[in-house]
Formats: C-alpha cells, sequence, structure tokens
C-alpha cells in the first residue's frame, strides 16, 4: 500500500485545532519502579481518542452528505464521537451497538445521538446491520477504523506526543479494529523512524496478532473478552496492511491484568478507566511487553470508565 503521507495528518491536525482538547502527558511510577509517560485521552471531549478520527472524517463531508445524516457501529467510544461530530456539525446520527456495550456508554449515547440501535452479540453483528441502513436509506456511514480520514485522526495522537515528547522512544497502543494504531504508528514512524511501536490486544480478541501470524486478515471464532472496544472479529485490510508495516510488536494481556490495572490506575492516579484504556499499564505491569533500559515510553490511555471503581 502507499503510506499516508505526513501531510494528511497534519491537515487533520489542522482540522481538529481548537475543536477538540490538546490532552494532557503524564508521568506515573509503576510498582517496579519503572517511569511511563502516559497519554491521557480518557480527558478528551466525547471520553475517548475516537473523536479525532470521526470529527476529521465529518468535517471532509460534503454538506449534502451531512444533511443525510449519519451512520455507524461502535463498542461505544466511536459512537460517541460520530454523535459528538454530528452535534457539532448539525448533522442527525444513528448508532448501532452490540449487546456488550456497558450500560453507561448506552445512556451516555441516548443522550447526543439522534438514534440508537442496540443489536447482535458483537461489533461485527451491529455493523453489518448499520451497513444494510445506509444502503437501505442513503446515510452517511462512518467506519470506526478502516478509512483514511478515520487513521489520520487518530494519528494527530503520535503528533502532539512526539511534539510534547521528542525523548519518547517506544508508544504502547491498544488494538481493537486497528484505527488509533495505524494512525499513530504512521504518524510517528514518519517524525521518528527508528521509535517502537507496541500493540497490545486482550487474550480473549486477539484478532491482529493471528493476523499477522498468519500472514493474511483472519476472522476470530469467537470473542471471550470483556473489553469490548477491543474486540471486533476481524479487522480490514488497509489496517492489517499499515499494521504489518508499522508495528513492531503485539502483546496480549488478560481480562484480571487489564481489570487489575484499570483499579491500581484509579487508587494511585485518580484515574476512571474502561479497561481498553487501561491494556497499555497493563502490558507493562504483567511483564508482557518490558522495555530495555533507559528507553523512555509512552502509554496511550484511550478511554474513561467506570471499571476501575
Amino acid at each position: 500500500m502507499t503510506p499516508l503521507p505526513l501531510s494528511v495528518f497534519k491537515t487533520a491536525q489542522q482540522n481538529l485545532t481548537g475543536r477538540i482538547r490538546r490532552t494532557p502527558q503524564m508521568d506515573i511510577v509503576l510498582d517496579s519502579g519503572q517511569t511511563v509517560t502516559a497519554k491521557l485521552e480518557n480527558l478528551q471531549i466525547s471520553g475517548s481518542f475516537k473523536i479525532r478520527g470521526a470529527l476529521n472524517t465529518v468535517l471532509s463531508l460534503q454538506p449534502e452528505a451531512l444533511a443525510k445524516g449519519l451512520v455507524t457501529a461502535s463498542g461505544g467510544n466511536h459512537g460517541l464521537g460520530v454523535a459528538t461530530a454530528g452535534s457539532m456539525t448539525g448533522a442527525s446520527t444513528t448508532i448501532y451497538l452490540p449487546r456488550n456495550t456497558p450500560a453507561s456508554k448506552i445512556a451516555k449515547l441516548e443522550k447526543i445521538a439522534t438514534k440508537v440501535i442496540v443489536v447482535g452479540d458483537v461489533w461485527d453483528d451491529a455493523n453489518n446491520l448499520a451497513l444494510e441502513d445506509a444502503r437501505k436509506t442513503g446515510k452517511t456511514y462512518v467506519h470506526p477504523f478502516a478509512d483514511e480520514s478515520v487513521i489520520a485522526g487518530q494519528g494527530t495522537l503520535g503528533l502532539e506526543i512526539l511534539h510534547d515528547n521528542p525523548e519518547i522512544d517506544v508508544l504502547l497502543v491498544a488494538i481493537g479494529g486497528g484505527g488509533l494504531i495505524s494512525g499513530i504508528a504512521s504518524a510517528a514512524k514518519l517524525i521518528k523512524p527508528n521509535i517502537k511501536v507496541i500493540g497490545v490486544e486482550a487474550v480473549g480478541a486477539p484478532t491482529l496478532k493471528n493476523s499477522l501470524d498468519a500472514g493474511k486478515l483472519v476472522a476470530l471464532d469467537k470473542i471471550e473478552t470483556k473489553a469490548n472496544t477491543l474486540a471486533p472479529r476481524q479487522s480490514a485490510q488497509i489496517n492489517f496492511d499499515i499494521i504489518s508495516e508499522y508495528v513492531d510488536q503485539i502483546a496480549l494481556v488478560t481480562d484480571e491484568d487489564m481489570q487489575a490495572s484499570a483499579e491500581w490506575l484509579w487508587q494511585n492516579c485518580g484515574l476512571g478507566l474502561e479497561l481498553s484504556a487501561a491494556a497499555t499499564i497493563a502490558a507493562l505491569r504483567a511483564g508482557v511487553f518490558s522495555p530495555r533500559e533507559n528507553e523512555k515510553v509512552c502509554a496511550i490511555i484511550c478511554g474513561s470508565g467506570p471499571d476501575g471503581y
């Protein structure tokens, strides 16, 4: 595939400036004594990084596409991003959610989206119905990860991190469908080619790890994780190609380690997170990824939630 140029990410950053938050970075000292820098996207508007890709995509749409309304499927965070982007641009929004979406996110979405439909066991099921809705009604479908404008929006995180902290050697990024890590890895390696990008997936949903091991996209037979935003059965070719090229390693974490890390981050740092947002710290605390001595690590804390309370 042709790599996305740096100009695409800088344009996305210009689009988003003044519309979203430039979230802070803070140093966290783990029980091991290791210091890790955390990029706090749990403080982002809509509650997660997803607003970056959703809003960048929606701002690129023609007026007639906006007028038809927006439709998507989500585990919660992307839906909140699209609903927020719709509110900011005056577009109606229809959000399909699988039944494993946390009740708190459903309630939040029902306050800002035009229509919320809960259907299917996992994201892939809800997504099929969102695509059918778009075909039947003409609504504009906004993909949560397999779209260049979404990837460009997520990649603005890489620009911010390295601008604010150019000494970072390693980026730890949670993987669901792969949009976040596709954007961050692409942008970061354009700026600092030797930086390492480490993906983190749930043991019960190793979508990209299995695909990389197989050398092609594969679909999981089943999902066995409570971290629903890390749990599509299958990614997409664009994400697979980028991750194959730019991601150095994928580590797997258990639900128990994510839960323990979410609780630790609440108790020690006052961060209220969902399981997926604790995945990067869980990878360090559980030792499934160990940086070299003196490597400076940045862990993306991707979304807020009550799982650590």
